[in-house]
């Protein structure tokens, strides 16, 4: 800009505002120079307030948006904030909305610094001021970044508030062919470069508009990039690590394979629409793999972040708009209540061999069972080899019983002869015993302790102890 240049206020443009409020351009030799507020006017900055809107005020809010704002109402996803900012009297001066950032964006991602494990972890600390408008015959000047200031001094701790985390970046858009975006460079934003011109179109996808906008983005707090690219996130930031559902990592191609496999379990249903039940059991599968978590919320969750080549691969049907949907949580209910169980075992069985080959025969094989963290009360109990951990097989263990008869009725399903199996104190039973060495000719290691103080007295007594690795100093 030349020394003796001017800012040039245009009178009627902080009235109509896109993803951001004013419109101002620097030009040089221009007779008009910036209007600063006069009295009223800046008693008016002086009163402003921004506060969240209330439920029963989102009508209005959208109402409004619909009516002033270039690209209208926001159908927001995930987490969002809506503000007002008012007069001393409480009337409405301008509107906010702050939701869900962009996915992938490689300028806000360079300028931010962190990986693409990192921004798929921690995205949700990011927000997106996707609405800006100043309400007609109210805009005055400075109003926009008055406004601006005011809400995202309180942003973060509203967002702790509503979410249980706060935000530490913000950034927003605007459209070069229309704004200029002064008001977010006036007010401390890094403008990072230009989109390449796709947008959010539903969910799961996005569409090209050929319609690149200006980026601009700005920490809310002290050191938030840094935080965003450590290592590891600072407690009071860690929880949205544990919301989060890990990536899908599989290839298309292996995806395809373990469906060939999947399609030997018989489905429970005449007829179905979108979802193959060895697509389901195959989802199922792979969130195990990547480490997800697996309720049937969850597996929901998961499926939503399968891009669409990886839900072709799985065999799901295209809907009307030739997209490939997701399971959604009661689909993965009822195919957790009727699906064959032993068929899937066999099935699992089947694929860790051909990817793992078969358990090794000196291992040990342990029993134990476990009540799953959000289960009905029923516990399982699985088989496994140590230190290989090939799985081999697991049984239900309903409320009405104890691991005991399980455990006796799965040793029938497994290959136990000349191996070692080890179980823990309550299945230290002669019966027990007994069935292992004469009916599966499998020797066992089975724990004694307190609660049996006859037999461990006996071994004691007639057991030499064994000598330690390190004698006593």
């Amino acid at each position: 800009m030349p020394s003796d240049g001017y800012v040039v206020w245009r009178e009627g443009e902080e009235s109509f505002c896109g993803t951001f409020v004013s419109r101002f351009f620097i030009l040089a030799g221009v007779s008009k120079t910036l209007r600063l507020p006069n009295g009223d006017e800046q008693a008016l900055l002086d009163q402003v307030q921004v506060r969240l809107v209330e439920r029963t005020e989102l009508e209005r809010f959208k109402h409004l948006l619909d009516e002033h704002h270039y690209l209208g109402s926001l159908k927001a996803v995930g987490q969002r904030l809506h503000y007002v900012a008012t007069d001393a009297r409480g009337q409405w001066l301008a509107l906010l909305v702050f939701s869900a950032p962009a996915k992938h964006l490689k300028h806000r991602d360079r300028w931010i610094g962190w990986s693409a494990a990192q921004r798929h972890r921690r995205l949700s600390l990011v927000t997106n001021n996707s609405r800006f408008l100043i309400l007609p015959e109210r805009s005055v000047p400075n109003l926009a970044s008055k406004v601006l200031r005011l809400t995202l001094d309180r942003l973060p701790t509203d967002w702790q508030t509503c979410y249980g985390h706060p935000v530490l970046v913000v950034e927003t858009f605007v459209d070069a062919a229309q704004f200029c975006g002064t008001v977010y460079s006036a007010s401390g934003w890094s403008e990072l470069g230009q989109t390449d011109g796709w947008g959010r179109h539903r969910r799961d996808y996005y569409v090209k508009h050929d319609q690149p906008k200006r980026l601009f983005c700005r920490q809310l707090c002290k050191n938030a990039r840094r935080s965003l690219q450590a290592e590891h996130l600072k407690p009071a930031l860690a929880v949205v690590e544990q919301q989060v559902s890990p990536p899908c990592t599989r290839t298309v191609k292996e995806i395809r394979s373990m469906v060939e496999h999947f399609k030997a379990v018989p489905d429970f249903r005449v007829r179905f629409e979108s979802y193959p039940l060895w697509s389901m059991l195959t989802i199922l599968l792979l969130a195990t793999l990547c480490g997800a978590p697996r309720g049937q919320k969850d597996l929901a969750q998961f499926a939503r972040g399968l891009s669409q080549a990886q839900r072709r691969a799985l065999g799901i049907r295209p809907n009307a708009q030739g997209k490939y949907p997701a399971p959604t949580q009661p689909t993965f209910c009822r195919l957790l209540q009727r699906v064959d169980a032993a068929k899937v075992e066999e099935v699992i069985l089947a694929l860790q061999e051909q990817v793992r080959g078969p358990a090794p025969q000196d291992h040990l094989i342990v029993l134990d069972g476990k009540e799953p963290k959000h289960g009905s009360g029923a516990s399982i109990l699985s088989a496994v080899t140590v230190p290989s951990q090939h799985y081999l097989g697991s049984a239900v263990v309903d409320q009405k019983t104890n691991e005991i008869p399980v455990a006796r009725e799965l040793f029938k399903r497994l290959e136990l002869e000349e191996r070692f199996v080890s179980l823990d104190a309550l299945h230290t039973q002669e019966e027990t015993a007994r069935a292992l060495v004469l009916d599966h000719g499998a020797d066992y290691l089975l724990t004694v302790k307190g609660n049996q103080p006859t037999v461990r007295q006996q071994i004691e007594t007639l057991v030499a102890a064994p000598q330690g690795d390190f004698p006593p100093s």
